[in-house]
């Protein structure tokens, strides 16, 4: 069979899909991420969310030509393994996924970094595929980066496209990563929720924690948080303006440095927020862009929440997303 899967690992849900050889999507299944427990419950999780999906789909998972895996963390796609993805619960240490994802799934599987193949897909299929050179910035639960320049993606030496890891403020806040200032302390969604609870613990009226209870979630997701601005909370308000600040100063200054004909932005909170928040980042990269007068395009992702596992199943064709 010629169908693919793709696995979408994130912070707080995982994606599955199934593609067929012109990518088009046969099923799909979303599954929340694990909050508790470690890497092997976070593979089981993946495993029955691509059944899920293969069943949708008409087919079994044994079927695939294989499911490539979009995964958080530092990746060694020749070991199959992945480390340190800090968003993940237990996962400090190394833990072979995709050994862990083939055993179960009976099939093939491939890894490689979530954004990364996330800005594939769009450098191919989506947002950015009029384009030779690209970053994709994807807002969520932490804030990734991934690069095509001339047509292919670039990986460094396996750890490129860190750009929730650019400095945005000297010894600013402590970001989930353990140092400081970085922009994800301002604007990824988990360090986001942090600032929140403590905030409000300190006596801080919001409506954040009322609607995620309201809503039955664990965590304060990219909807919450959407629909905490829609009430005029101060609170999230005030929060998310802060992170568009630290995405202007940060992506401004990853393009100083690449020069790059587009910047494309997605994610969960980029998804959610939609168009108008895309011309606020727009707008804060402005003051800081070095070639102001000549500002890289600024676009939305098309492909919505599927990019990311519609990107990772073109790994099992042993190929990237990127034109």
């Amino acid at each position: 069979m010629s169908a693919r899967g793709g696995i979408d690992l994130g912070g707080t849900k995982i994606q599955a899909v199934v593609v067929d050889d012109a990518n088009a999507v046969l099923g799909e299944a979303r599954h929340p991420t694990p909050t508790s427990g470690g890497p092997a419950d976070v593979a089981t999780a993946m495993a029955n969310a691509l059944r899920e999906a293969a069943q949708a789909a008409g087919c079994e998972a044994a079927e695939l030509a294989g499911v490539g895996v979009g995964s958080p963390g530092a990746i060694d796609a020749a070991a199959g393994t992945v480390a340190e993805a800090r968003n993940l619960p237990g996962w400090e240490g190394t833990f072979p996924l995709a050994p862990a994802l083939a055993e179960q799934l009976g099939t093939r599987v491939a890894l490689g970094n979530d954004v990364q193949v996330a800005t594939d897909a769009e450098a191919a299929l989506g947002a950015g595929r009029d384009y030779a050179s690209l970053i994709g910035v994807f807002w969520g639960t932490g804030v990734g980066g991934g690069i095509v320049l001339d047509g292919r993606p670039w990986l460094g030496r396996g750890a490129a496209g860190e750009i929730g890891h650019m400095v945005v403020k000297r010894g600013g806040r402590r970001c989930p990563c353990g140092r400081h200032g970085c922009m994800e302390a301002y604007a990824g969604r988990a360090a986001m929720e942090a600032r929140a609870r403590e905030r409000h613990e300190q006596g801080e009226k919001t409506d954040l924690f009322k609607l995620m209870r309201h809503h039955g979630r664990e965590r304060l997701t990219s909807g919450i948080w959407a629909r905490a601005i829609e009430h005029g909370d101060a609170l999230a308000t005030e929060l998310v303006d802060d992170a568009v600040r630290a995405l202007g100063a940060g992506v401004a200054s990853a393009q100083n440095l690449l020069d790059v004909e587009a910047v494309v932005i997605g994610g969960g909170l980029g998804v959610r927020f939609g168009e108008p928040y895309v011309e606020r980042i727009r707008e804060a990269m402005r003051p800081h862009l070095f070639v102001d007068e000549r500002p890289p395009d600024v676009r939305l992702v098309e492909l919505g929440d599927l990019g990311g596992a519609i990107g990772a199943s073109l790994l099992v064709a042993g190929r990237s997303a990127a034109p």
